[in-house]
Parts: structure tokens; C-alpha cells; sequence
């Protein structure tokens, strides 16, 4: 078992890929952002693979605006279940194995317990379906990471917003009835640098621990910055104004059970990791 990898990292400027490439050696990953390696193209993907010649492609690229999803299926279809179809296409005449990176989003929420990675899917929203059948693309030696709640010091993210609403004092309103596992992309970064070392197939949760409402984890962060909690109040997904077009789990919880079976330690409870963070972007 060779543990040392050549990596393609695809979607290579989002917040995920960019803690990938800082996690990977640099003579072994390189990063294609969109623009570089457009995977909706089976043409692009094919040349990428031959010029590149990696033993693992990681899927980072993705569509990933939940609710712009209902609106743009065909977009969101050719990159999120177009995407993994090509590469696994192109993975085939390179010998090259894939990671897709997916989502909490296959599940429909309604379980009373963490979803552990055998349980069945049943996703309510264009995005969690077209993730699931990107999922469906890999075969037996690829391997599926499915994380929730991503946040990292990289692009756009809910912690970022809330950092910033925080700051500026502005009252804030967040759900009480989704509950899920934030996900920090660096601790992410770490636990998929080692599947692919150990040459781990299947399908991972890969989360950090710590299940909290949006509101709680929203309340986390005020208290870590020394502001009041009363600056965020809960609602209930009912009461958003607008409504969002797209459905959420209510429960996102993912139990990272394939993991802990193969003998890794999953990510820490998300509050070890935040501290850090916040004064990362705080600074």
C-alpha cells in the first residue's frame, strides 16, 4: 500500500479544495479551479487526466447554491451528477480513482438518530439529488466523503455572515429546528488526506462532532466573540420570511461511523476548532 498520492483536485478556488491543497505536499496535489477545469466538460476532464496523470482525483466543484438549485436544474444536474459522471468516464482509461465530495443533503431528515453512511437516502431538494446521483457515478474503488454545514476562512460561508452581522451589531434570526454537525474545511482537509492515503473506498461521513441548531451555533460564536446573546434570536424554519425554495434535512446529523470502523479518528467537536477559526478571521 503506497501511501504516497498523486492528487487532482478539482473546484480548486472554493473554500474545501483550498484547505486540500494546503493539507497535501505540493510536489503531489495540484488544484484546477472552474475556469481551469470545467468537469460539465467530458472533453476538459479527459485532457486534465491525461496531462496530469493522478493516481486520485478529488471532486471538490459543485453547485452548490441550495436554493438556486430549484430554479436552475439542468445547470445544477451537468455539474453535481455531470461532473462525477465525467471523471469517472475519463478515471477509467487513466487507472485514476475519484472522491466526491457530497452531502447531508441525500437524506431526508426525518431520522431519529445520527444517519450513519448505509442508511437509506431520499433527498427533497434538485441540489441533494443531483449530489446523490453524482453519488451513484462512482464505482466500487472511488470513494464518497459526505460533510454538512461546511465552513472554512476561504470563500463565502454561514460563519463568515454571522461573524460579520455579529461585528456590526445587527440583530439576527436563525433556525432552532435544523440540526446538524458544522464542518470546518481544514479538519475536513486532514481526515480526506488520510482516506486517501490509506487507499480507503466507500462512502465516509466526514464531519466535525458537536450537533447544534443553527441558532446554537449561531449563539457559540457570539459567545467566543464576547458578544451578547441576545444579539440572535431562534425561529423556526416555518417562520423564514421569505420561505427558502429549497427543502432542509431538519435533521443533518451524520454519524461518522465508517471512519471509527476503519480505525481513523473523526474530526474534533466542532467547538475545539472554532476558537482557532474565529481568530483567524477576527485578526
Amino acid at each position: 500500500m503506497s501511501n504516497r498520492q498523486k492528487v487532482l483536485i478539482t473546484g480548486g478556488h472554493g473554500q474545501l479544495a483550498t484547505d486540500l491543497t494546503q493539507v497535501f505536499n505540493k510536489a503531489d496535489a495540484v488544484a484546477l479551479s472552474h475556469e481551469q477545469l470545467d468537469v460539465s466538460q467530458l472533453h476538459d476532464v479527459e485532457a486534465a487526466l491525461q496531462h496530469y496523470k493522478p493516481n486520485m482525483v478529488i471532486n471538490t466543484a459543485a453547485f452548490t447554491d441550495v436554493d438556486r438549485c430549484e430554479d436552475h436544474v439542468t445547470e445544477a444536474r451537468s455539474i453535481n451528477s455531470g461532473g462525477p459522471e465525467n471523471l469517472v468516464a475519463a478515471a477509467k482509461r487513466t487507472n485514476t480513482r475519484v472522491l466526491q465530495i457530497s452531502t447531508d443533503y441525500v437524506f431526508d431528515g426525518t431520522l431519529e438518530r445520527p444517519y450513519i453512511e448505509s442508511d437509506d437516502t431520499n433527498p427533497q431538494s434538485t441540489y441533494g439529488r443531483t449530489k446523490l446521483e453524482g453519488e451513484q457515478a462512482m464505482r466500487e474503488q472511488d470513494l464518497i466523503v459526505r460533510t454538512s454545514w461546511l465552513c472554512g476562512s476561504h470563500g463565502s460561508n454561514i460563519l463568515k455572515t454571522i461573524v460579520g452581522l455579529a461585528q456590526s451589531g445587527h440583530p439576527m434570526k436563525f433556525v432552532n429546528d435544523q440540526v446538524g454537525h458544522p464542518s470546518f474545511t481544514r479538519d475536513i482537509a486532514i481526515t480526506i488526506k488520510q482516506l486517501v492515503e490509506i487507499e480507503a473506498r466507500g462512502t465516509f461521513h466526514v464531519t466535525n462532532q458537536g450537533p447544534v441548531s443553527w441558532y446554537e451555533f449561531a449563539q457559540t460564536i457570539l459567545e467566543l466573540m464576547g458578544r451578547p446573546s441576545r444579539q440572535v434570536s431562534p425561529i423556526t424554519t416555518e417562520q423564514l420570511d421569505p420561505p427558502r425554495p429549497a427543502s432542509r434535512p431538519a435533521n443533518s446529523v451524520l454519524n461518522n461511523k465508517a471512519l471509527v470502523d476503519i480505525g481513523l479518528t473523526p474530526p474534533p467537536d466542532f467547538r475545539e476548532s472554532l476558537p482557532l477559526l474565529l481568530k483567524e478571521l477576527c485578526d
